[in-house]
């Protein structure tokens, strides 16, 4: 009995008398913890404060409240309204039982008081009270599991149908392609074939890259990872490699430097980072676009990796929009399917870093995109 009812608090509020104090030995003697009020005024400040699991309340109380009056204010009050009480009453007093229920109670005890009774009536409302919170705590993580997966519903139905139609030219080129490629392979010239398989490569680069953003964007809220010192070279010439076909399209200029400090992080998903942040600056740079890369260590042990573009720059109001799901950084001109940013928010959430936008709004300025993560100290311990 005594694991159910340790460390569990109960307010007696009665008066001094000796039965109060029979009961108050009792009480401690049995685990709990007890608290005391000789008024229903004192009863309502320490209830509000110590938040005890359950309450004893006199009928007769000295000072301005009754017991009645007291238990309806307590039950009133938002952060007092959950506790239990239990009316002490005389024996065979009809009226004030039926009172106590009606001003909120659970349940009441007699005079004289019989302390096994007592014991075993609080036992029982302490184990529902513990149950009745463990319900709320459950329905309330219940709640919100519900609410992340129609979240994330939301967002996999509308990326669905954004890669729906995003898939559609690169698999329409490829299909085109190839078909001609098909029916003409003799009678075309070397370079007519590699003009027609680069295209077939490009978009076959293209479509995998949307797919790997679906599958990323479906794992992230599940996946843990443990975070590993980073090869930030290795990690951009992979990113590279995957938007060779970009880079080729608009005859891009990449400035990258040979040397990186060391980062803590997730490399998959710092790939799928710079990806983002690269490809941006490639279509929405300057024609041609000027894309460079670099990084910057600092006083808190974070590094701010940047990408900064020679586009037209961002409003304030354009930047308040980039990172919310399916915001285009353009609505005319290019098509993309609009969820990279928020998938880079997404991952630098879980890594524990964030993320960071530089424009004034002068065309030819650019913008600067930037991401910070915890610095990798290799240093040996003392």
């Amino acid at each position: 009995m005594k694991s159910i009812l340790k460390d569990r608090t109960v307010l007696i509020v009665a008066d001094s008398g000796s039965q109060s104090a029979l009961l108050y030995n009792y009480l401690v003697g049995s685990g709990l913890n007890v608290m005391v009020a000789l008024t229903g005024e004192d009863a309502l400040k320490i209830a509000a404060e110590l938040q005890p699991h359950i309450i004893m309340l006199d009928v007769v109380l000295a000072g301005q409240l009754t017991g009645f009056e007291t238990c309806r204010r307590l039950k009133r009050a938002k952060n007092t309204a959950h506790i239990p009480i239990m009316f002490i009453t005389e024996l065979d007093n009809t009226i004030d039982k039926m009172h106590a229920f009606a001003a909120g109670a659970v349940d009441y005890i007699t005079k004289p008081i019989q302390s096994e009774e007592v014991l075993a009536r609080l036992r029982a409302h302490l184990v529902i009270r513990q149950l009745h919170d463990q319900l709320q705590e459950n329905n309330a993580q219940l709640r919100q599991e519900i609410l992340q997966r129609e979240e994330l519903i939301a967002e996999l139905d509308a990326f669905a149908h954004s890669v729906a139609h995003d898939l559609k030219t690169p698999i329409n080129v490829m299909t085109t392609h190839a078909q001609f490629l098909h029916k003409n392979v003799l009678k075309m010239s070397t370079d007519e074939l590699k003009k027609y398989t680069g295209n077939i490569f490009r978009n076959g680069r293209k479509a995998t890259n949307i797919v790997d953003e679906l599958l990323l964007l479906a794992s992230i809220r599940t996946e843990q990872v443990a975070p590993k010192p980073l090869d930030m070279r290795r990690i951009i010439d992979e990113m590279q490699d995957r938007l060779v076909y970009l880079i080729d399209q608009y005859q891009a200029e990449m400035i990258v430097p040979q040397q990186w400090p060391v980062a803590w992080g997730h490399a998959p998903w710092v790939e799928e980072i710079w990806l983002n942040y690269c490809s941006n600056a490639i279509k929405y740079g300057g024609r041609p676009p000027k894309v460079e890369l670099g990084a910057t260590v600092n006083e808190d042990d974070t590094i701010k990796f940047w990408v900064k573009d020679n586009g037209a720059g961002l409003s304030p109001e354009a930047q308040q929009q980039l990172f919310i799901p399916f915001t285009r950084l353009s609505q005319v001109g290019i098509e993309g399917h609009g969820l990279g940013l928020s998938i880079v928010q997404r991952i630098l959430k879980k890594l524990g870093g964030r993320v960071g936008v530089e424009s004034d709004g002068v065309p030819g300025r650019g913008s600067i995109f930037s991401f910070y993560l915890p610095l990798y100290d290799s240093s040996p311990m003392d």
